[in-house]
């Protein structure tokens, strides 16, 4: 592999810098550590992304990044709550992965986590927790918005959302305001990129929520070249078994 580096005429790379590239080439984790520095360009950066561009930055209130992983069939969820120039994190593994994994179930216990964290903290602020999912946000908003009174029957993450309406219904109790905001992703935004760390951890982690089984909801296996499928039942299962 063969990396180019441009410097202006006559310039000279201090040894640190050039070591410094060296290790990034070598290091095995492709992903970059965000920085929370203070230089200007830092603080410009920030301001430019889109977390930054909405002056979440600045909020007063209790700002949280939320991302959900699905990799592999093993779901991980992962939060950073930024506390001025820092801040702190938190990630746990899902379970229940026998009965399906989902991205949507990981972003709902990533967004659950977050809440939880709020409560524990007690400082009585507003929150805003930042999700790059669209499908999360999408799934929530009938629980949150007017009209007929949503049902859990058939939602297979239906014990993930429980627990998310009986935080949200405790903050209204208590006076707090709650804002979901979509974010994108991949973005070079230090919140969600921060997240994004955690949640690996999380997909490695022992610590395992929501792994209770489903009550009375039968999960389907069967074998296809030499790979075992294990589901409840979807149209997948449903055309398998019309076809035999």
């Amino acid at each position: 592999m063969t990396t180019e580096v441009w410097i202006s005429t006559g310039g000279k790379i201090p040894e640190t810098t050039r070591t410094a590239i060296q290790e990034a080439r070598e290091a095995d984790n492709t992903k970059d550590t965000p920085s929370f520095g203070s230089k200007d360009l830092e603080e410009i950066h920030r301001a430019g992304t889109g977390a930054g561009l909405l002056g979440i930055y600045k909020f007063p209130w209790a700002v949280y990044a939320t991302v959900g992983s699905n990799d592999k069939g093993v779901m991980g969820a992962g939060f950073y709550r930024l506390d001025g120039n820092c801040g702190i994190g938190g990630c746990y593994q899902l379970g229940r992965g026998e009965e399906g994994n989902s991205s949507n179930r990981a972003e709902l216990g990533t967004a659950c986590l977050a809440l939880e964290d709020a409560k524990r903290k007690q400082d009585r602020k507003p929150g805003i927790p930042l999700s790059d999912s669209a499908c999360f946000l999408s799934s929530s908003q009938k629980w949150i918005e007017g009209g007929k009174p949503p049902s859990t029957w058939g939602n297979p993450d239906a014990d993930i959302m429980r627990d998310i309406v009986q935080l949200l219904r405790e903050r209204i109790d208590q006076g707090l305001l709650t804002v979901f905001i979509k974010i994108k992703a991949h973005r070079g935004d230090p919140l969600n990129e921060l997240a994004d760390r955690w949640t690996d951890e999380g997909t490695q982690s022992e610590n395992i929520c929501w792994s209770l089984p489903t009550l009375n909801r039968p999960i389907f296996s069967w074998t296809d070249n030499g790979t075992t499928h294990q589901i409840p039942m979807n149209p997948t299962v449903k055309k398998k078994l019309t076809s035999r």
